[in-house]
């Protein structure tokens, strides 16, 4: 059986090929994909050659999808062929094989493929936001308002942050901020930023910030707007360090946390 894969296969250069599907192992299941996602941040990265990307093509990328089980080897047990599953880390293909520890059943059927398909990096804006460890009434940043951060920002208000405030370049993106959950949304880029963030802190600056965008001076900036012992959790992937940071005006004398928060950072099984 063929399958269909996109691959990076040089710098700026992707294309569609074809290979064939392996047999599955006795832990493994074959699913045929009715959708994937793509993690802007992380493929745009990687097709760019950008540093802390691993540049040796070709490469195939994909972390979160859904499909339909095709085929389970003998030792699977908690899913059937039929069975709609997320599938982790799987690559954007037509079909993928993963380990039965690497999909979670779909059971709700009000839910649908579309919506399903964006669980597990819906998961990834919860993380940096957990790490955080909200309390309720504390006030919370969220630098970048693209897939991960709208994700972040929703997570925020529903931790009982308050006020949340977006922070995004796109107007349009900040006006999505602000029916799903912001009580504010600022324009990085005006030269108040800061002033404006303090302005709605009561000049305390926030207890809690989320960097998504991944770029150094982005978070040079949620340096500026944190609190006095405030935390920033940094989601996005800063790959590259262009914006020198005062470690001890902005983290070390206000008792500032940063927090790294890549996915691979949190337990593999939760602990109840």
């Amino acid at each position: 059986m063929l399958n269909k894969q996109i691959f990076f296969t040089d710098v700026h250069k992707a294309e569609l090929l074809e290979n064939e599907v392996r047999k599955v192992k006795e832990n493994e299941v074959l699913a045929k994909m009715e959708y994937t996602v793509v993690s802007g941040g992380t493929e745009r990265a990687c097709i760019m050659g950008m540093n802390n990307t691993s540049q040796k093509f070709p490469m195939s990328l994909g972390y979160c999808g859904v499909g339909y089980v095709e085929e389970v080897g003998k030792d699977v047990k908690k899913v059937s062929v039929g069975d709609r599953i997320l599938v982790y880390h799987g690559c954007h293909s037509k079909y993928n094989i993963r380990t039965e520890d690497e999909i979670t059943k779909v059971e709700n059927d009000t839910v649908s493929s579309l919506e399903a398909a964006f669980v597990i990096i819906a998961s990834m804006g919860l993380g940096g936001v957990r790490k955080l460890e909200i309390e309720l009434g504390e006030s919370a940043l969220v630098m970048g308002q693209g897939l991960l951060g709208i994700f972040a920002t929703q997570f925020l208000r529903l931790s009982g942050a308050n006020p949340v405030i977006a922070a995004d370049l796109n107007p349009q993106r900040r006006d999505l901020a602000l029916k799903l959950g912001a009580d504010y949304a600022f324009d990085p880029s005006d030269k108040d930023f800061v002033e404006k963030v303090k302005a709605v802190t009561k000049g305390r600056g926030v207890n809690g910030c989320v960097e998504v965008t991944g770029i150094a001076q982005a978070m040079n900036q949620a340096l500026e707007c944190a609190s006095w012992m405030g935390r920033i959790s940094l989601l996005g992937c800063t790959r590259v360090s262009d914006s020198a940071v005062d470690y001890y005006q902005q983290v070390h004398r206000p008792g500032v946390k940063l927090i790294g928060a890549h996915n691979f950072v949190r337990p593999k099984y939760e602990s109840y």
